[in-house]
C-alpha cells in the first residue's frame, strides 16, 4: 500500500523563500515562489513585505509542500508540529537526516526501532520538526 499524500502548509516569520530553498535542495522536486508583490495582498504587507513569500509549493513525485511568510500575523512555534518522511532505503534517509540536520538540532538520532524501522527525529535550522522513517523489508 502507497503511504497517503500529505499536504503541510507551514508559516514563517520572513524567511520562507530560504527555507523553501533549503528543502527543494534536499528533497528535489519542482518550486513556486509567489511574492506578496504584483498580487491583492501586497497593501496588507506595506512596501517593505513585498518580497514575502504569499505563496510557496514545492512538488515531488510523493510530496507537496506548500509555505508562507506571516504577512501581518505574529507567528509562534507550536509543540506538537512535526513532519513526517517515510523514506525507501537506508541511504535515502541517511542522506535526508544528514541534509536537514545541517544546521539545525537532533533530537533522536537514527536507530533501529522496535517496530522494525530505522527512524530519528530532529528540528532543522528554520525551527520545524521532523521525523524520518524507513521501514526494513521483514526478514524472512
Amino acid at each position: 500500500m502507497k503511504t497517503p499524500r500529505l499536504t503541510p502548509y507551514l508559516t514563517f516569520n520572513g524567511t520562507c523563500r530560504a527555507a523553501m530553498t533549503f528543502y527543494q535542495q534536499c528533497l528535489g522536486g519542482d518550486l513556486m515562489i509567489q511574492p506578496f508583490a504584483g498580487t491583492p495582498a501586497a497593501e496588507q504587507v506595506g512596501p517593505e513585505g513585498q518580497e514575502s513569500v504569499l505563496h510557496a509549493i514545492l512538488t515531488t513525485e510523493d510530496l507537496v509542500l506548500m509555505a508562507s511568510d506571516a504577512g501581518m500575523h505574529q507567528i509562534t512555534k507550536g509543540n506538537m508540529i512535526s513532519l513526517s518522511v517515510n523514506c525507501q532505503s537506508e541511504e535515502e534517509i541517511a542522506a535526508l537526516f544528514r541534509q536537514f540536520a545541517e544546521g539545525g538540532t537532533i533530537i533522536m538520532p537514527l536507530e533501529d526501532t522496535f517496530w522494525g524501522a530505522r527512524f530519528g527525529m530532529l528540528t532543522d535550522q528554520f525551527g520545524i520538526d521532523w521525523m524520518f522513517n524507513y521501514d526494513k523489508p521483514a526478514a524472512q
